[in-house]
């Protein structure tokens, strides 16, 4: 049956045993191996899915950076997860507040059964949290978008996820950790990964300051890329299968009911959101679809694995729309939140966390065939929601907190400050940080050198970038009529031209 040890482990050796003199999958069933595994390269999906959400959602001349830094994150942090942080979150020995270096460098980590779950190794264990500690700097450092340096992001990325996103992740799902122990729910993330990623990035568009513009119609421009967000949502959408399904620790009806949540969250999130726009507008946002269905998985991703189907309607409705209207707390607080990382992860996140106190059901738990849980308010335990605001104080408080000195000290490090030049905001983080582009024959081609070379009247471009030979070209043809034609193999030779150079 699935979830059920085919041995008994036996708890004598660190690493499960000798693997040369004893066969350690005997503890495990396959079926819960392979669903964790898939698990893992679903919620990995995630990560780029939220640098694309985050480019399409910015300024063309900034949009490859957001995508970088979310590759980054997962390179940084696949190290740092390995080097010591999984030791520091779940070692087997930690404390109520930190875990320990037993396990640094992976050490021993192996074929015993998880601090997580019984029904998966160590090892397991391991990779698929890691994928957790990857995206959640990821949707942080966002806020960064269109005026903060590449350097710095990936210094705070390592430092933040050791003292910001280790330590809430071994208080909530570490056995030891003081908010597991006080009874606090969370199934999949909403305190170490939404509430910190959420309250980071506002703690981060705080330090790092508004963009150059910000307050002026300079700065009031529609996404740059709407098939980048509902890219970036596909990946979100689909990977959030592994990340609250695969929580179950196994493959078991309580992680089908997680999948089941999701999806309906999910759906409902997103019709929530398009209405409420619709309402102002008259338009079907495309981009409101987006980010509602993103609003409805955060809501329900702590309570994935605690209510029952009809629940998460209402999760996907109260996600929606608390996040929508969230969206306007950064012009009352004057805090340029470029990409709303706050009002969809922070304030997603607490809601969740809140909600989950009210629908958190027994027997719902209890599908895994091994947890036992009071519930929350539809099985009278009423306690449950003071556990639930404790834990988003808590992680509100020491999420920005931290994060807040963290970037502090940073921005006193020669080489390490925040902030782009004005020079480097003006031309765009692509070209100033990375030197490349998003779509490099699109924005300097089209909207500079093939206007003016086909010799439109009015074509201002920027001539500096325009190669000389070609203005000769240009000039002698200024002001002729329009030739589509002619005007076709002027373009076609330009492609060429640029491509081979």
């Amino acid at each position: 049956m699935s979830g059920l040890n085919t041995v008994a482990y036996d708890g004598t050796i660190a690493t499960g045993g000798d693997s040369l003199t004893t066969n350690l999958n005997q503890y495990y069933n396959p079926g819960d191996i392979a669903w964790i595994l898939t698990s893992t390269a679903l919620v990995w999906l995630m990560i780029p899915g939220v640098g694309f959400f985050y480019s399409g959602l910015a300024r063309r001349k900034s949009a490859l950076s957001l995508i970088w830094l979310s590759l980054m994150s997962v390179a940084v942090v696949s190290f740092q997860w390995f080097f010591w942080g999984y030791s520091l979150t779940f070692s087997h020995s930690a404390g109520k507040y930190i875990g320990n270096l037993d396990n640094f460098g992976l050490k021993d980590v192996l074929g015993a059964p998880s601090v997580g779950s019984v029904f998966i190794p160590d090892l397991l264990y391991m990779v698929y949290q890691g994928m957790f500690a990857a995206i959640t700097p990821a949707l942080a450092i966002g806020a960064a978008a269109e005026r903060g340096r590449m350097l710095p992001c990936l210094v705070f990325i390592f430092v933040w996820s050791t003292i910001v996103y280790d330590v809430l992740a071994e208080w909530t799902w570490n056995p030891a950790g003081w908010l597991y122990k006080l009874g606090s729910y969370d199934f999949a993330g909403g305190t170490p990964v939404h509430i910190s990623s959420g309250t980071a990035a506002l703690a981060y568009s705080v330090m790092l300051g508004k963009r150059r513009g910000h307050g002026t119609h300079e700065l009031n421009f529609r996404p740059h890329n709407v098939t980048h967000v509902v890219l970036g949502t596909v990946f979100l959408w689909f990977g959030w299968f592994g990340f609250n399904g695969g929580s179950a620790g196994g493959a078991n009806i309580r992680g089908v009911m997680a999948c089941v949540v999701t999806n309906i969250a999910a759906s409902v999130g997103g019709i929530t959101w398009v209405l409420l726009d619709y309402r102002l507008e008259r338009k079907w946002s495309t981009v409101g679809f987006c980010s509602g269905a993103v609003a409805g998985l955060v809501a329900i991703t702590p309570a994935s694995g605690f209510v029952p189907a009809w629940a998460a309607v209402i999760f996907g409705v109260v996600g929606g729309a608390a996040c929508n209207f969230a969206t306007g707390l950064k012009y009352y607080i004057g805090v340029d939140d470029a990409l709303d990382i706050f009002a969809e992860h922070g304030v997603g996140g607490i809601v969740g966390n809140l909600l989950t106190a009210f629908f958190a059901a027994d027997y719902i738990g209890a599908l895994d065939g091994v947890s036992a849980i009071p519930g929350g308010w539809l099985n009278g335990h009423y306690i449950q929601l003071a556990y639930q605001l404790a834990d988003c104080a808590a992680a509100v408080a020491y999420s920005f907190g931290v994060t807040c000195i963290i970037l502090f000290v940073m921005n006193l490090i020669p080489g390490l400050s925040l902030r782009a030049s004005e020079e480097a905001e003006v031309e765009g983080i692509d070209a100033a940080e990375i030197g490349e582009f998003a779509y490099d024959f699109v924005e300097r081609e089209r909207e500079t050198r093939v206007p003016a070379l086909m010799g439109y009247e009015g074509a201002s471009g920027e001539g500096s970038m325009t190669h000389p030979k070609e203005s000769e070209a240009a000039v002698s043809e200024k002001h002729r009529p329009f030739n589509p034609e002619a005007d076709a193999q002027v373009f076609c030779r330009i492609y060429i031209i640029n491509t081979l150079v």
